[in-house]
């Protein structure tokens, strides 16, 4: 038997950039994130014992360069959004109660999609996090399925970890956005998946 078959997976919660910004209100708002982000602290909090280690990541932009933009595209540019020391750019209200393990900020002088480009406050990065945890798999969930969870789970997959998507606790950008991304991570052989089929 191997070591797979014989010992359960270790596995982390990685929310992804639950924060004001990218709700309605914030500066990059998607529509419905705010119940995202309330579907995410319900199930963080009945679900907890499920996870070795609960990591969250927070774009915590200072100067991220062409990222931001008066003009943007909305593919490469956008407009200035999590500035870092900003109300918005905390993690959302929603998850006061959370309490996670590791909060690790990404973009400072960078698009940052990736948790795995992010840091803690000792300099750590989501991979050490994870390594130094024994974690050999990842439920990713957050803001945005199109955007920084889908970089976040492609990163995952390439680190050799095994990786989810919780579909219902993430929503993209657009739904057309949504379909390419689901493609793109199905690819990569990430599992995408409703929370309550867990």
């Amino acid at each position: 038997m191997s070591l797979t078959e014989s010992e359960p997976a270790r596995r982390a919660l990685v929310v992804v950039d639950v924060q004001p910004t990218f709700c309605e209100g914030g500066e990059l708002a998607t529509e419905g994130a705010n119940e995202i982000a309330h579907r995410v602290a319900a199930y963080a909090a009945a679900h907890r014992d499920r996870y070795a280690t609960v990591v969250t990541t927070q774009d915590w932009h200072i100067d991220p360069g062409e990222h931001f933009s008066e003009t943007p595209d909305f593919v490469d540019s956008w407009p200035a959004h999590g500035i870092a020391g900003t109300p918005n750019a905390e993690l959302h209200p929603a998850l006061a109660d959370l309490d996670p393990d590791v909060r690790l900020k990404k973009g400072q002088y960078s698009h940052g999609y990736s948790g795995f480009e992010g840091a803690d406050e000792h300099g750590r990065t989501l991979a050490t996090v994870l390594e130094d945890a024994g974690i050999t798999a990842v439920d990713v969930v957050g803001l945005v399925e199109s955007h920084c969870v889908k970089h976040t789970a492609l990163d995952a997959r390439r680190a050799g970890l095994a990786a989810r998507v919780l579909t219902d606790l993430t929503i993209p950008v657009s739904e057309a956005q949504g379909e390419v991304a689901e493609r793109e991570l199905t690819a990569a052989g990430v599992d995408l998946r409703d929370s309550s089929a867990v």
